[in-house]
């Protein structure tokens, strides 16, 4: 009998260590969940890009279901090899088949498990691509309105967080949790029918236990983790801005107090993070605590039946076995239910990006823009910001083609606000913008921006090269090109002296040029696009007079033929407009050439006049 007792429990320290080295394969994580609304709506999200592959993904669920089966059967085998040993067989004459094939089951299950992770690979990376390149084009999408109002670090860690966990979520909503229940029925059939019906409740008892228990406790918490998220966003949102504004911390010496806001934030999160980790081992303890008790009712039985008779040492190892294999994705349930849970709760924030209102969309039909050259009118424009911040009012005037319109006035007049009407980065609240007659309204985005170019008052870099920088203007332009466009910029020079030439870097937002050197790359970038129409908005600002003298010519070349919106403040760079525009809290007070407009003497004189006794003390 002790004989016996110690091969039993030889049996058990084996299988429990073959299935503990089999357990260990894998590690998963674990975290929580978000309103049963939003997971369906998540998961109706995802699934048009996994069913354009839908092949690949039966033909994977084919294999991982074929490898459960397979590991559901090499316990069986097992029985049957133990049960020939102790029948007084001598070890040379264990059955050679019964060997072969408890090898190739073993095989089998590693072979199939593989060629799913095989086939699905390319299922999962092409949906996290697809689905982070429609967020980018939305983002470009959306209105200027909503990227004034954005937070840049938050919305990029959103989209960090949401394309890592597309691939968690895919991988284990297809291929986890239906091969789990799988194997589970198959394993509770077997033991229903070879076995009595009192190992099956104690298996559906435990099993129901846990899962009740597991979601109770991920679904509290869901408030924890999201917490985690919105603290590590704020964290990083502070972070990034701080780091944009390096010179302005510089300048103020406030890097201890910036330091203190980030540490504000951090201190947030990490007390969210320790109670969310502290509430995870309290429900992993939870779930380990309900396996051991269902184990050891299960072994209790089988050992009970071994000892009257009724089961051999085969069967015990078999079901103890069994135990092992539903432990094995008992434990993974409750991990894959929190990892979805959590995967989805990061997703989430992703997917509300793209369900963010485009607000300037094009109209149904909209024309495309085909023109040399091209007339802007403006038909008693007014336009508001907010409800409650008007900004123009009845504001009238035409461009013809070829001809030069500027616009002078006090800063906060509205003058820059012309340039992004004429963008379409807002719609107007009354009247009428048209290019060639046709309302901006009615001409796609696309071919509208591609029709003009514009030399912004903050010239804003990509952190790559001058000669990137100026290229971006177009694409697809030759060197030669870029190169001539830097000349007529007045930027050659500068360029040259460079150790590295065109290939210099700019910095985050080109901070390792000088204002006016940023300037210079924006208007070899406008001319390089070459567009029928030219805006420059406040394009000489940031220049010396010297400088600004020795650019006006290559500006005036760039202008003569084209279509040009002229948005100034120094009256000296309006001078030879066709016509200028005065205005004035939102509404045009004067119109006229730069000599009538100084025989009215009204408010242009007496802006000039202020002009000049400025240059006169300089």
């Amino acid at each position: 009998m002790r004989t016996q007792q110690n091969v039993i429990l030889g049996i058990i320290k084996l299988s429990d260590t073959l299935g503990m080295r089999r357990s260990s394969n894998k590690s998963y994580s674990l975290r929580p969940p978000v309103a049963d609304s939003s997971v369906w709506k998540t998961l109706r999200s995802l699934a048009p890009y996994l069913w354009q592959y839908k092949w690949r993904v039966l033909i994977a669920l084919s294999c991982l279901i074929t490898a459960k089966l397979a590991n559901v059967s090499v316990p069986i085998v097992f029985k049957s090899m133990i049960d020939n040993l102790t029948n007084n067989q001598l070890a040379i004459a264990l059955p050679v088949t019964l060997l072969m094939l408890y090898g190739a089951l073993r095989f089998s299950n590693s072979l199939f498990t593989e060629l799913r992770e095989i086939i699905f690979a390319r299922v999962t990376q092409q949906a996290v691509r697809r689905i982070a390149l429609e967020v980018f084009r939305h983002l470009h999408a959306l209105s200027l309105r909503f990227h004034l109002e954005r937070q840049t670090g938050g919305v990029s860690r959103d989209i960090e967080r949401g394309s890592r966990s597309i691939s968690s979520l895919i991988s284990y909503t297809l291929y986890s949790i239906l091969p789990t229940l799988i194997e589970i029925t198959l394993v509770l059939s077997i033991l229903f029918v070879k076995y009595d019906s009192g190992f099956v409740l104690i298996t559906l008892l435990s099993l129901t236990t846990y899962v009740i228990f597991t979601i109770k406790v991920s679904n509290w918490r869901i408030g924890l983790r999201r917490l985690v998220n919105d603290t590590d966003s704020a964290a990083n949102t502070r972070a990034i801005d701080s780091l944009l504004n390096y010179e302005t911390v510089k300048y103020f010496t406030n890097e201890g107090y910036e330091a203190e806001r980030y540490d504000a934030h951090m201190r947030q999160w990490e007390e969210a993070a320790t109670r969310s980790q502290i509430s995870l081992s309290w429900l992993n303890l939870g779930q380990q605590l309900i396996i051991a008790l269902g184990v050891t009712a299960m072994m209790w039985r089988a050992a009970s039946g071994v000892v009257d008779g009724r089961m051999t040492i085969g069967d015990l190892v078999l079901v103890n076995a069994f135990l092992i294999q539903l432990y094995m994705p008992l434990s993974f349930l409750g991990v894959i239910y929190r990892e979805i849970r959590q995967s989805l709760a990061d997703i989430e924030r992703m997917f509300d990006l793209l369900r963010v209102n485009r607000e300037i969309a094009d109209a149904p039909g909209a024309q495309s823009l085909h023109a040399k050259a091209v007339t802007v009118c403006f038909e008693a424009v007014e336009f508001s910001y907010e409800p409650t911040r008007q900004i123009l009012f009845g504001v009238d005037f035409t461009i013809p083609a070829g001809h030069t319109v500027a616009v002078v006035g006090e800063s906060g007049s509205g003058k820059s606000t012309l340039a992004r009407l004429l963008y379409r980065f807002y719609d107007i609240d009354a009247g009428r913008i048209s290019i060639n007659d046709h309302d901006l309204r009615e001409l796609t985005q696309t071919s509208l921006r591609a029709a003009i170019a514009i030399v912004p008052q903050d010239t804003v870099l990509f952190n790559d090269s001058i000669y990137y920088n100026i290229q971006y203007g177009r694409p697809e332009a030759s060197r030669e090109e870029v190169l001539a466009a830097a000349q007529a910029a007045q930027l050659a020079e500068f360029i040259e002296v460079l150790p590295d030439g065109y290939e210099t870097r700019v910095g985050e937002r080109g901070l390792k040029l000088s204002g006016g050197e940023k300037q210079r790359v924006a208007i070899a970038r406008a001319l390089l696009k070459n567009p029928p129409l030219l805006i420059f908005d406040e394009a000489t600002s940031a220049l010396d007079s010297k400088t600004e003298k020795a650019i006006q010519d290559s500006l005036d070349n760039a202008a003569r033929g084209r279509t040009t919106l002229l948005i100034a403040h120094r009256l000296s760079t309006v001078m030879n407009a066709d016509e200028i525009l005065v205005m004035d809290g939102g509404r045009i007070v004067e119109r006229g050439s730069h000599t009538a407009l100084l025989d009215t003497k009204g408010r242009y004189a007496q802006m000039w006049a202020l002009q000049q006794e400025d240059e006169l003390i300089k």
